[in-house]
């Protein structure tokens, strides 16, 4: 996960309007900065120890190995978890409305990847998801692990990318017969919340460097204002280093240098492509963890493009890997207060990679994934 900056910070104010909520952006923090407005993005803090509820999706195609790993392992851990499981395809024309009143109630969510279906006129169902909870910031880490060979080392990137709009509005059209509109929205007030996330993420997790990323030599007016919210948020961090990227640069300097980007915030489609480079500079989609969060809800997933969903071998021979969704989890377990088990799945995941014995095949090996599970629990302190 991302360096913590801090122990435990008893300043935490006990009696916040918003403390009975986990969510990311919820809990008032007082600092120099900004003592009336600062929130907490990611901050282990201890919990209550009161059991909560989460919402689970498995999703389609390895969905369901990989969540069932995740659910061994909590209940190895004996995690004060209860799972609350929906049936949810990304064939499906929308949501279920009971899942989305399940995640409103419960407020956390933990899913397995959804197949969007490719052309046809048939929206994500991952989109929609984001859509009707607010979930406005994607937050994916990718990072090396101790014992995975990788082509460079030195590799802890944030990714925070913009999940509302862009690209990613949804708002095409047929002009005429074999011509397409397809309009890009971007908007201040989005632009300028995703920037304040990525600054707080960075101030409360130790981050020195935020690097905005761009294409507004061309589209001047759209990014432009992306990169004008930017600027703003960046001069009320004195104290973090900002700079800018053109993306098509971004892209160059990550897979030759990437040591040298810490966090980095995106419009939406930009986002997405940098964080799959990232991973898979860092070793792979399959141990890059992730979250998309909102001010009220928070779904935790596999962190890049689960472009291994739909793979039915690695479903027929149960050889998916686990790694990714538990490191996504032990992110769940810290936004729900309980670091501790955060700690304890994390250092057990890392241990299992580090000894090499128990692999995927992504990894190098040819383990199954009940067999990084079992070793995985094995592991645990």
């Amino acid at each position: 996960m991302a360096r913590r900056s801090v122990p435990i910070l008893k300043q935490l104010l006990s009696k916040s309007s918003a403390s009975d909520s986990p969510a990311l952006l919820s809990s008032c923090f007082k600092s120099p900065i900004d003592a009336h407005s600062r929130s907490v993005t990611y901050m282990p803090r201890p919990g209550d120890g009161a059991p909560r509820t989460v919402t689970l999706i498995p999703g389609d195609g390895i969905g369901p190995l990989v969540t069932g790993a995740v659910e061994q392992v909590m209940d190895a851990m004996h995690a004060p978890l209860y799972f609350e499981k929906f049936e949810v395809h990304g064939d499906m024309k929308k949501v279920p409305q009971e899942a989305i009143d399940s995640i409103k109630k419960n407020k956390v969510c933990l899913k397995g990847g959804l197949v969007t279906p490719v052309g046809g006129g048939v929206s994500s169902l991952n989109v929609q998801l984001r859509k009707e909870l607010d979930l406005y910031a994607s937050l994916v880490n990718c990072f090396n692990l101790p014992g995975l060979p990788t082509r460079h080392e030195n590799v802890d990137i944030v990714v925070i990318r913009e999940n509302t709009e862009g690209e990613y509005a949804g708002l095409e059209h047929e002009v005429v017969p074999g011509v397409v509109e397809s309009l890009k929205v971007i908007t201040k007030f989005c632009s300028e919340r995703i920037a304040k996330y990525a600054f707080e993420y960075a101030y409360l997790n130790n981050r020195k460097k935020v690097t905005a990323v761009h294409k507004a030599n061309i589209m001047k007016l759209a990014d432009g204002l992306f990169l004008e919210s930017c600027r703003e948020v960046a001069r009320k961090y004195p104290g973090i280093k900002y700079n800018e990227v053109i993306v098509d640069n971004c892209c160059m300097q990550l897979v030759s240098k990437p040591e040298q980007f810490d966090v980095m915030v995106t419009p939406n489609l930009y986002g997405n492509l940098v964080a799959n480079t990232a991973a898979g500079i860092a070793g792979g989609t399959g141990v890059m963890p992730g979250g998309n969060v909102g001010a009220d809800h928070a779904v935790f997933e596999q962190g890049a493009s689960a472009g291994n969903v739909g793979n039915e071998r690695l479903v027929e021979q149960k050889k998916a890997n686990p790694v990714a969704l538990l490191l996504s989890s032990a992110m769940m377990l810290r936004h729900l207060q309980f670091p501790s088990f955060a700690d304890r799945l994390e250092t057990a995941v890392k241990k299992v990679i580090s000894e090499g014995k128990y692999r995927t095949k992504d990894l190098g090996g040819q383990s199954t994934t009940q067999e990084v599970v079992d070793a995985v629990i094995a592991a645990l302190d």
